[in-house]
């Protein structure tokens, strides 16, 4: 199903009027269907269904037009619970307590699963497990590759997405740990030598251009800054021009450690970006992995098979040194 088809078939069921599927449908709902990183899930789906057609089932993936959309994914989570033939679901949540509170007011009797992003601890009753990478890992590597290359500390500024997304808010705080040494710290005020600068952490909602921007005006305030940790590859994949513009005055810095950009994702341009050493380290995660075996989960989830808790997708790490063979998505 090309985009348009899914723009088309998310507007129709917000609407509540969305036509009868001939198979049992296995639900993605993800943050918005205007991200790489979502449509690398959308491939795996797919995948899966060509390797499927006989089964009953069929992956059905969907989402907002926009991951900044936080109502509009909510509202098609409620309507998708509405069908007879909506069997199981995956959600990427935007904002967690959004979603957690769509489920509470659905009550739905279908199996519920997370992917990519979770709900907040406290609501993770509502879903059966997660599936995906181990957001707070990958933050945690995120910072300690950044600690190693200036173990003295310095001035950093978190890239972040939606200020409500579990995933986001998780990677942060293993990154924020990663450097300090310690658990559970906030924004950072020279534990481990490692201060926050004004106006971070910058949230993005998940915008490239925006993410750009907003590094532009955090190193002219602050030409002393050390790091960025961009928890999420939206620059980077989003607006990869413009970051390869902002960052090769810096080159000369970031090939000896005197500056350091540690990213998550190894999406679109971003491998070809680490090749051209204007960023030091990309954590990647697997959004095909995610996408393709969601639906297995889920049928296991149906047939009431032990499901573990969470399901981890793995990490794999790129830099400059190693990019020829890194695993790009």
């Amino acid at each position: 199903m090309n985009k348009l088809a899914l723009l088309l078939t998310a507007a129709v069921l917000a609407l509540g009027a969305g036509p009868a599927f001939a198979k049992k449908q296995l639900v993605i709902v993800v943050k918005g269907l205007d991200n790489p990183f979502f449509e690398a899930i959308h491939q795996g789906c797919e995948k899966w269904n060509s390797e499927n057609a006989s089964s009953e089932y069929e992956c059905f993936y969907t989402g907002p037009a926009s991951t900044s959309d936080e109502a509009g994914e909510a509202q098609i989570v409620q309507d998708l619970l509405g069908r007879a033939d909506t069997v199981a679901m995956a959600i990427s949540p935007s904002n967690a307590k959004l979603i957690a509170q769509t489920l509470k007011t659905a009550a739905p009797t279908i199996p519920i699963m997370t992917l990519d992003a979770d709900l907040a601890t406290d609501d993770a009753m509502l879903r059966k497990t997660y599936l995906g990478t181990d957001n707070y890992l990958l933050g945690q590597k995120l910072g300690e590759y950044i600690k190693k290359a200036k173990p003295n500390g310095g001035k950093i500024c978190t890239i972040q997405g939606n200020p409500g997304a579990d995933n986001i808010l998780r990677r942060a705080q293993g990154t924020r740990d990663a450097l300090s040494g310690q658990k559970g710290n906030a924004a950072l005020a020279g534990e481990g030598g490692w201060t926050e600068v004004a106006g971070c952490p910058v949230f993005t909602n998940d915008d490239g251009a925006v993410g750009v921007q907003a590094m532009t005006d955090i190193l002219a305030a602050n030409p002393d800054l050390d790091a960025f940790a961009i928890e999420g590859g939206w620059p980077l994949f989003g607006a990869p021009q413009p970051y390869r513009n902002l960052f090769k005055p810096l080159a000369d810095r970031i090939a000896t450690g005197d500056f350091v950009v540690a990213a998550a994702d190894t999406i679109g341009d971003e491998v070809a970006i680490a090749r051209e050493g204007l960023v030091n380290v990309l954590v990647g995660q697997r959004p095909f992995e995610m996408g393709y075996k969601a639906p297995s989960v889920m049928i296991d989830l149906i047939e009431g098979k032990p499901v573990a808790d969470p399901v981890f997708t793995g990490l794999d790490e790129c830099t400059k040194e190693t990019v020829d063979t890194c695993i790009q998505k």
